[in-house]
């Protein structure tokens, strides 16, 4: 009775283990590279005059003073997935990556809106923004204390996405920071965005790099529908 005992013990435990194991293997096969290291094919520039390169196997982006917020988005959209990235950021400025996001004619004028991720050193990286949907935080409860922030002036961050149905959760260098469920946007697919912000007159030029962009599709499959 004790084995049969430990046998159970043991079988409900893989079964509880595995799969969180498998969820975070990022060397697994279903993880794509968003970005190939040596150009920015696969990319295209939404709003703003913002310069974006390639250098060394990063993205940089670069201020334009006088432009407005300048996004370098996937051609590809995504519903549910999973993203991890690595950020650097030159203090003084404000970043984010937008996620599930649009450039429509109808919006704006191809503005481009939807959930963001934000990257900055004042306190609020990782909590998730409404870019240009009148809704500020989508994220409740922002942290506005640089010195509880696990985001790391100065050097490479790096991020976690989680964004399944309405659950928007975020990690940065390990650490969680943003869980919401949004049921304000109605988005619920869209490019991903990479945002260099407007900088006040007289200022910069600055820089955001980032690397190592990979992301896991996480929507699910419809099956064939039989003949």
């Amino acid at each position: 009775m004790k084995h049969k005992i430990t046998s159970i013990f043991i079988v409900a435990l893989l079964i509880h283990v595995i799969p969180s194991a498998v969820g975070n293997d990022h060397s697994s096969s279903d993880w794509i590279p968003l970005f190939n290291g040596k150009d920015l094919k696969g990319w295209v520039q939404h709003n703003g005059t913002a310069t974006y390169r390639v250098k060394d196997a990063v993205i940089v982006g670069k201020t334009s003073e006088g432009s407005p917020n300048s996004f370098l988005c996937t051609r590809k959209e995504y519903g549910d997935f999973e993203l991890t990235f690595e950020v650097l950021l030159d203090d003084p400025l404000n970043s984010g990556v937008q996620i599930r996001s649009k450039s429509i004619p109808k919006f704006k004028n191809r503005r481009v809106h939807g959930p963001q991720v934000e990257i900055a050193t004042n306190g609020t990286a990782g909590y998730v923004y409404g870019e240009a949907l009148g809704t500020r935080w989508l994220s409740k409860n922002v942290n506005e204390d640089p010195t509880r922030s696990p985001f790391k002036s100065g050097e490479w961050n790096s991020y976690r996405v989680l964004a399944v149905g309405q659950v928007i959760k975020t990690w940065i260098n390990g650490v969680p920071v943003a869980n919401l469920t949004d049921d304000i946007t109605d988005m619920s697919s869209g490019f991903i965005g990479l945002q260099v912000h407007s900088i006040k007159s007289g200022t910069g030029p600055f820089e955001v790099r980032w690397r190592n962009l990979k992301i896991r599709d996480l929507t699910p499959k419809k099956k064939d529908k039989k003949k």
